[in-house]
């Protein structure tokens, strides 16, 4: 309950002659208050996530599947173009060697000269023939 004050009213001697003003409800009642809890629909649900989760895994192994196709095109086509290309690069690589071993056996001939009984296309350690092994390393051409 309220009291409410006014100064100055005529006839007014004792606080029980102030009029009461009591804050109530307005006429009808207020308004009902919602008070339960309300949670607003948020998104997707969980099974449509799922699908959607499901679907962009299966969209990305199949271009993962097509990348993989194409990769192994083009190795195949490179292993191809190398398998055209060897018997070239084995004739240059033979003339090569025919070139070099030529040089090493006049080489050795100059050098034996003086030993009559000395083949110089003959091997000194008596074991089967092997082409020379390609230099590899830090003093290598490789």
């Amino acid at each position: 309950m309220t009291e409410f004050l006014r100064r100055g009213a005529p006839g007014m001697k004792s606080v029980k002659d102030m009029p009461i003003v009591q804050d109530g409800p307005p006429p009808g009642g207020f308004p009902a208050v919602r008070y339960a809890r309300r949670l607003p629909n948020s998104g997707p649900g969980g099974l449509t996530l799922f699908g959607i989760g499901v679907a962009v895994i299966a969209y990305g192994f199949y271009k993962v599947g097509e990348g993989n196709l194409k990769r192994r095109a083009i190795k195949e086509e490179k292993l191809e173009a190398r398998k055209a290309l060897v018997p070239y690069l084995q004739a240059e690589e033979d003339r090569r060697w025919v070139k070099a071993y030529s040089s090493f056996v006049e080489k050795e001939k100059e050098i034996m000269k003086s030993h009559p009984d000395f083949k110089a296309e003959e091997s000194v350690y008596k074991t089967r023939w092997l082409p020379p092994a390609r230099q590899v390393g830090f003093w290598g051409d490789a």
